[in-house]
C-alpha cells in the first residue's frame, strides 16, 4: 500500500530533468530509451498571444510553486507532467500537448511525455526569461527605436505601462522611475551583478532585489509580447518583505514607499552605513547640519538669557548622509479670488531650495524640545532626488498643499548650496531633470502618473498605469509635482533637450 501511495505522489510531481544514469535504469530493469524529439506537430496549437508569464508561477488548481508548467495553448500554469499529474491529466482532457517548465525552460510534448527542441521556440523563452549582453546595454541610451510586440502595438523600451491591480499606482510610478535611472537599470539588467551576494539562511530581504530586476528587464525586453507589464510579482515581493505596509490593494505614499525601498534594497544588497551599494552610489549625497537648542517658549526672559550661554544652547554641527532632499513648500493661502476660487499659489525651485543654503533657520518641534536647524550640501550624487513636502498628517487628516513648483528642465544648478570646500572639489554642479512623479486629487484617493525622459530619443513622455503618452516639456512644469530625479551633466557633453 505505502509503494503505492509513493508511486502515485512520484507521477503528480515528476520531472524527467533530473535524469537517471543507463546503468541505474538496465538495474531496475527498465528499457532505456531515448524520448528526445526535434520535430513535433503541435507547434503550430501554440497561442502566444495568451501567454502572460508576469504573475507568479504557481499550480492553477494545487497552487504549488514545485515543478510548475505552463500550457503553451491557453496559458494556464499546471503541476508536474508525469501520470496522474495535473499538467498530464490537462493535456488529455483538452488536448493541449505543449508545455513549457517555468524553471528549466525546457518545452515537452504531453501526454507523449518527450522534450521538444526546435529553434522557433526560443522567443518564447525570452520573454519568460530576458537577458542583456553588455553590448545591448550599453547601447540603451544611444538610440530610440520602436518594437512591435507580438499584439501588434508599438512601444519603446523602458517606456512601458504598469498594471494597476487594485490600488498600487503609488508604487508603480516609482518603480518606473527607479527602472529609467540608468547606472540602476544597467546593474539589474545583469543578473551576474547581484547573484553572488550571499544572506542570512531565511533572509527574505533578497528576494526584493531578484523581483526588481525581473521587472527592470521585462520593462527593457525589445522583443515582448505585449506592450505593458504586470508587477505582480515585484508587488507580492514588496507585501511580504515590509510585513504588509505596503499593500497591493490599498493606496499608500509614494515617497513612503520610495524611503523603505531604497533601504531596504540597500541592505539587502550587502550594503551598510560603511559598505556602500549600486543605490549609495547613484543617489547618495553628504550634508551638514547646525542644530541649535531653543529655551522653552513659557520661561522668563531672563531665564532664557541664562539658558543660551550654556554648552547645552550653543549651535553643534554634525555631518549626514542622504538618499534623497525634502522641500518644504510655504504655507497654501486660505482666500479665494473675486470669483470664488482658491488660488492656487506657485512657489519658483530655488526658493523651496534655500532650505540647503547654510543661512536658512527652520524651527524643529518635538514632544519636549525645539530646535532651529540649517543646511548644507558637502558632496552631490551623480542623481539626486527631491522629495516636495506636500502632505501634513496628523493623528485626525491628511491636508494636502497644492502649491505648484515652478522649476526648469535643464541646468539646475546648486553650486551656491554647497560649502566653500566642496565648492572646490565638485566640479560639476549642473542638474537635468529625468523623472517627475505627481499626485493628482485629494489626499487619501488621488492617483499617481510619472514623467519620464528617453535618454535615447530626447523626448518625454507620461505615464499613468497601462496608459503611455508623449508630452511637451512645458507641461511637466504645470503638475503638482512630489517625487523628482534629477541627473548630475556630464562635463563633455552638450545637452540639447528643452528646456523651459
Amino acid at each position: 500500500m505505502m509503494v503505492s501511495l509513493k508511486r502515485e505522489r512520484e507521477d503528480e510531481v515528476d520531472d524527467d530533468d533530473n535524469e537517471e544514469t543507463v546503468s541505474s535504469k538496465v538495474r531496475r530493469g527498465r528499457v532505456v530509451e531515448d524520448k528526445r524529439s526535434r520535430h513535433c506537430p503541435y507547434l503550430d496549437t501554440i497561442n502566444r498571444s495568451v501567454l502572460d508569464f508576469d504573475f507568479e508561477k504557481l499550480c492553477s488548481i494545487s497552487l504549488s510553486h514545485i515543478n510548475v508548467y505552463a500550457c503553451l495553448i491557453c496559458g494556464k500554469y499546471f503541476q508536474g507532467r508525469g501520470l496522474k499529474s495535473h499538467a498530464y491529466t490537462h493535456s488529455v482532457q483538452f488536448t493541449h500537448h505543449v508545455f513549457l517548465n517555468l524553471n528549466t525552460l525546457k518545452f515537452y510534448c504531453l501526454p507523449d511525455n518527450y522534450e521538444i527542441i526546435d529553434s522557433s521556440l526560443e522567443d518564447i523563452t525570452y520573454v519568460l526569461k530576458p537577458t542583456f549582453t553588455k553590448q545591448h546595454i550599453a547601447g540603451l541610451d544611444k538610440q530610440g527605436k520602436l518594437y512591435r510586440a507580438y499584439d501588434g502595438t508599438t512601444y519603446l523600451p523602458g517606456i512601458v505601462g504598469l498594471n494597476n491591480i487594485k490600488a498600487n499606482d503609488y508604487a508603480n510610478v516609482v518603480l518606473q522611475a527607479f527602472c529609467n535611472v540608468p547606472p540602476l537599470r544597467n546593474f539589474f539588467l545583469e543578473e551576474e551583478n547581484y547573484k553572488g551576494i550571499r544572506r542570512p539562511p531565511g533572509d527574505i530581504m533578497f528576494l526584493l532585489v531578484q523581483r526588481f530586476g525581473e521587472l527592470m528587464r521585462k520593462l527593457w525586453n525589445p522583443r515582448n509580447f505585449k506592450a505593458h507589464v504586470s508587477p505582480h510579482e515585484m508587488l507580492q515581493a514588496v507585501v511580504l518583505c515590509s510585513k504588509k505596509n505596503f499593500q497591493i490593494t490599498k493606496q499608500g505614499d509614494a515617497v513612503d514607499f520610495m524611503t523603505w525601498f531604497l533601504n531596504a534594497l540597500h541592505g539587502a544588497l550587502g550594503g551598510t552605513k560603511k559598505k556602500p551599494s549600486i543605490l549609495t552610489k547613484v543617489f547618495q549625497g553628504s550634508m551638514r547640519i547646525f542644530t541649535k537648542k531653543l529655551p522653552h517658549p513659557d520661561l522668563m526672559p531672563e531665564e532664557k538669557e541664562a539658558l543660551l550661554v550654556t554648552e547645552e544652547y550653543q549651535e553643534q554641527m554634525s555631518e549626514s548622509t542622504f538618499l534623497f532632499l525634502t522641500l518644504d513648500l510655504p504655507t497654501a493661502p486660505l482666500y479665494k479670488d473675486e470669483k470664488e476660487q482658491l488660488i492656487i499659489p506657485q512657489v519658483p525651485l530655488f526658493n523651496i531650495l534655500a532650505k540647503f543654503n547654510g543661512n536658512t533657520e527652520k524651527e524643529y518641534k518635538t514632544y519636549k524640545e525645539n530646535f532651529l536647524k540649517r543646511f548644507q550640501l558637502t558632496k552631490l550624487p551623480p542623481y539626486l532626488v527631491f522629495c516636495i513636502k506636500r502632505f501634513t498628517k496628523n493623528n485626525f487628516f491628511v491636508e494636502k498643499n497644492p502649491t505648484i513648483v515652478n522649476f526648469p528642465i535643464t541646468n539646475v544648478d546648486l553650486r551656491e548650496y554647497l560649502t566653500e570646500e566642496a565648492q572646490v572639489s565638485e566640479k560639476n554642479t549642473t542638474y537635468d531633470l529625468v523623472a517627475n512623479i505627481v499626485h493628482d486629487g485629494k489626499p487619501t484617493e488621488g492617483a499617481y502618473r510619472i514623467h519620464v525622459l528617453h535618454h535615447g530619443t530626447g523626448k518625454w513622455y507620461e505615464m499613468q498605469d497601462l496608459q503611455v503618452i508623449d508630452i511637451l516639456p512645458q507641461m511637466i512644469t504645470l503638475s503638482e509635482a512630489y517625487i523628482q530625479i534629477w541627473k548630475r551633466q556630464e562635463r563633455d557633453v552638450t545637452n540639447n533637450h528643452a528646456a523651459v
